[in-house]
């Protein structure tokens, strides 16, 4: 693992670093095969996921799009190990999500940036830290490393309430970040913004992912947020929560926000779109 002391830490010379290898295709650090998982409820059984078979590669962006209960979470908390599939195989990083999550391979973004408001902005970051065992000189280092790589150097003695939304969701992106897990989890960490700042943030991901080269799991309801971040994008059907299709994008990983206007990114779009109503029709 690349650690602090490392040049490399959160940040990669193009070429070097994990994703090295003249010709080499990147290995696959989750893998689902068949993935099911049923919830047992008084009503009777609710079928969140079915016969969900994907690959992310070390180094995909992967959005999750669908609509509202169609098991994106769900599957996003199964790859974390908060929920157990009830049939098929998943792995991480060649292990079960459980053993994945005790040996931290993730960071977990929430929607709500979910800061504790009598800890500042440091304090919040470095509480990961904290529980860690670091040494109170490792913790200083990495929070003003992870801030300044969010752009929020210089606020760390500033409380939750005294930052904007999307200020507080960097900081939980950075509280994420702070501990250097290879695999960045966000469940629709955007949503509750608004477009400006959602399109500022969308901006400042995409070169935060370009310098850690972090795994990254997103989910989203938005087809342009979807196209714009990802290199890959899941499109997933309503309950039971299955996989209608799975799009490699075609975009250069450079995006300026314009690239959203090109017949590139519109055609990616309306493939999205379109297994989205696929979906639908399978009802």
């Amino acid at each position: 693992m690349v650690t602090s002391s490392d040049p490399r830490f959160f940040e990669n010379t193009p070429g070097e670093g994990p994703l090295a290898g003249p010709g080499a295709a990147p290995p696959t650090i989750i893998a689902a095969k068949s993935v099911d998982l049923t919830f047992q409820t008084g009503d009777g059984p609710v079928h969140a996921l079915k016969d969900v078979s994907l690959d992310i590669n070390k180094g995909d962006f992967v959005s999750f799009i669908g609509p509202s209960g169609c098991g994106k979470t769900t599957f996003l908390r199964c790859i974390a190990g908060l929920e157990t599939p009830t049939g098929g195989k998943l792995t991480v990083n060649g292990m079960s999500p459980e053993e994945a999550r005790k040996a931290r391979a993730y960071g977990y973004v929430f929607q709500a940036a979910g800061l504790y408001p009598w800890r500042t902005i440091g304090g919040n970051v470095k509480l990961p830290l904290e529980i860690m065992g670091f040494s109170k000189a490792e913790q200083a280092e990495r929070v003003a490393r992870v801030l300044d790589l969010v752009d929020l150097a210089g606020f760390e003695k500033k409380f939750p309430w005294q930052l904007s939304g999307g200020m507080q969701q960097r900081a939980s992106i950075a509280r994420a970040l702070a501990f250097d897990a290879d695999i960045l989890l966000m469940d629709e960490p955007f949503g509750a913004l608004d477009e400006i700042v959602r399109d500022h943030l969308n901006e400042q991901l995409l070169q935060l992912w370009a310098r850690t080269e972090k795994t990254i799991g997103f989910v989203t309801h938005s087809i342009p947020e979807a196209v714009y971040l990802s290199t890959k994008i899941v499109v997933m059907s309503p309950r039971p929560g299955r996989i209608t299709d799975v799009i490699e994008s075609t975009l250069p990983r450079e995006r300026p926000l314009d690239i959203r206007d090109t017949p590139e990114f519109i055609a990616i779009a309306h493939r999205v779109r379109d297994g989205l109503r696929a979906g639908h029709a399978d009802d």
